[in-house]
């Protein structure tokens, strides 16, 4: 009878560890989101409380926000995945609130806790992509490549003290950024096998409106290609019971660095190897 109480014990205290954060609790985080103003730090949580917090909180932003225009995929940087104590990439949902063009003036208050970060849209042509199993089926269904500021938002006071499983419950800090002149894919095999080699090997730089240069990656960093982050992020949406559409964005990941905006300010990201890719940029104001 005494190792049964035990075991009873065990069982409802690992049910317990299971549950996501409480309805009051994503409420004052969809409030802080909407309000601009950090939410408490959250605590400690495992996976299966992560993604059920994301989940609740999709939901209720969806409710402020409106339907979803896409999905982000984060950590696929290795260097960022290891500071967060991560084991793999993870997803949220995209808004489409605040997102503006390139050359835009942004306050530095457009977040709760801002940050900058260049990244990498692409847009959804078909509902084949579900089908996809390797990086050139996705690039096949896909029609356009869109250079792109995140402007993510760690939402939490102390932001530092997040790990892998708080930014996934915090939707992966997906918030806006900025779009730059979207390159259309080639249609044909031909087209898509030299689109495909020069995503791969393009030169992402970050500078700033001196040109001093601030960062530099490769479209490797994104999980070996951006393909590749792309077939992740579609696999994993799968799992959770989200069909892809025509039309949806998929933001593929960040290239270093990651920036704390101030006033002044000038943001510009360059796709070396890339054809067709202009520049994208952004000012910061009060």
């Amino acid at each position: 009878m005494r190792t049964h109480v035990v075991l009873a014990a065990l069982l409802c205290a690992a049910t317990a560890r299971a549950e996501c954060l409480g309805d009051a609790q994503v409420a004052n985080l969809a409030a802080s989101y909407t309000a601009r103003a950090p939410a408490p730090d959250l605590a400690v949580m495992s996976e299966e409380d992560a993604s059920c917090s994301r989940a609740k909180l999709a939901a209720v932003l969806a409710v402020r926000l409106g339907a979803p225009i896409g999905y982000k995929v984060g950590l696929t940087n290795e260097a960022i995945r290891r500071m967060v104590k991560g084991t793999g990439p993870a997803w949220g949902t995209l808004y489409g609130g605040d997102f503006v063009p390139s050359g835009a003036k942004v306050s530095v208050k457009f977040a709760a806790r801002p940050t900058v970060e260049a990244d990498l849209l692409v847009r959804v042509r078909s509902s084949d992509i579900q089908r996809a199993t390797t990086p050139q089926q996705v690039l096949a269904a896909l029609d356009q490549v869109i250079p792109f500021i995140e402007l993510p938002d760690m939402l939490v006071a102390n932001p530092n003290k997040l790990d892998a499983r708080g930014m996934t419950a915090i939707n992966m800090a997906a918030r806006g950024g900025i779009t730059g002149t979207s390159i259309a894919i080639p249609e044909d095999s031909a087209g898509q096998g030299i689109f495909f080699d020069a995503l791969g090997q393009m030169k992402v730089q970050v500078a700033d409106g001196s040109g001093r240069r601030m960062g530099t990656g490769t479209g490797a960093d994104l999980l070996g290609h951006p393909m590749a982050s792309a077939l992740w992020l579609v696999q994993a949406l799968a799992k959770a019971g989200i069909v892809l559409k025509a039309g949806d964005l998929l933001s593929l990941g960040s290239f270093p660095p990651v920036v704390v905006p101030s006033p002044g300010l000038v943001l510009r990201v360059t796709y070396e190897g890339l054809t067709g890719a202009q520049p994208v940029w952004v000012e910061f104001t009060d």
